[in-house]
C-alpha cells in the first residue's frame, strides 16, 4: 500500500485512514488547508495520540507544544486557550486541534479578534470589567516597591478603560474591542500573547508540513 506516512507501519497507516478519512474530507471543506496540509496536521495529532494510548491528544502534550513551538509561556493564557477549543478541559480532539490550527494561521483579522477576546473573557465574563483587566496586567509590572508597582498597574488599568471603553460605562464590550484593534491591529493581544509570532509560526508550519504557510525564500 502507499503509506502516508513511512514512519508508520501498514497497520497504523490503514487505521489512521480509518479513523481519520471523514475528518480529512470535511476539514478540507470547511478550513483554509489544502487536503495534504490537513493530512499533515491530522497525522501529527494521530502520532500524539498513539504516544497517548488512546484516541486523542492530552492537554499536557499540547500544554508543551505551546512553550517548545508557539513560543507562548504566560501559563493563564495557554490555560484559557484549551479551555476555549477543549470541551473538558483535559483532553484535545481533532476537532480542538484542527481549530487552534485555523485561528493561529487564519489572515481573518475578524477571526483572531474573536478568539482573542474569548481567551481574555474565558473566566466567565462575556465583557472585560476592571477585576479581569486588573489581573490580566498583574504580570506587567514586578518590583521591590508594592506601592509603586501597584500605582503602575492602576495606571495602565485607567490608560486601558480610556482606550477601549468608549461609551464609559465602565466595561469593555467585543464590540468596543474591535472597533479599536481594527484601527490599530497591533493592540489585538492587549492583554497577553495569544498567537504566535511570524518567525514561531515559520517554525510550526515546517515542523506540520503546512506549505502554504511558509515563508517565502527570500525572507532566509
Amino acid at each position: 500500500m502507499n503509506r502516508i506516512d513511512l514512519t508508520l507501519d501498514d497497520m497504523a497507516n490503514t487505521k489512521f485512514l480509518t479513523i481519520y478519512n471523514s475528518l480529512i474530507k470535511s476539514f478540507t471543506a470547511s478550513t483554509d488547508f489544502s487536503s495534504n496540509e490537513v493530512v499533515s496536521l491530522l497525522i501529527v495529532f494521530y502520532k500524539y495520540a498513539l504516544n497517548n494510548g488512546s484516541r486523542t491528544m492530552s492537554t499536557n502534550q499540547l500544554y508543551n507544544l505551546f512553550l517548545v513551538s508557539f513560543g507562548i509561556f504566560d501559563t493563564t493564557i495557554i490555560d484559557r486557550v484549551l479551555m476555549n477549543i477543549t470541551q473538558d478541559g483535559r483532553s484535545v480532539s481533532p476537532e480542538a486541534w484542527m481549530r487552534l490550527f485555523c485561528v493561529f494561521f487564519t489572515g481573518s483579522l475578524q477571526e483572531r479578534m474573536k478568539f482573542a477576546f474569548e481567551v481574555y473573557t474565558s473566566a466567565g465574563t462575556v465583557v472585560l470589567n476592571r477585576e479581569v483587566v486588573g489581573l490580566a496586567i498583574e504580570k506587567f509590572f514586578y518590583g521591590d516597591d508594592d506601592d509603586e508597582v501597584n500605582e503602575l498597574r492602576a495606571d495602565m488599568c485607567e490608560f486601558l478603560f480610556a482606550k477601549f471603553d468608549t461609551d464609559k460605562d465602565g466595561v469593555i464590550a467585543f464590540e468596543e474591542y474591535a472597533e479599536i484593534v481594527q484601527n490599530q491591529p497591533g493592540l489585538l493581544e492587549f492583554l497577553g500573547k495569544i498567537f504566535p509570532d511570524d518567525k514561531d509560526r515559520s517554525l510550526v508550519a515546517y515542523c506540520h508540513n503546512i506549505e502554504s504557510m511558509f515563508p517565502p525564500e527570500d525572507e532566509y
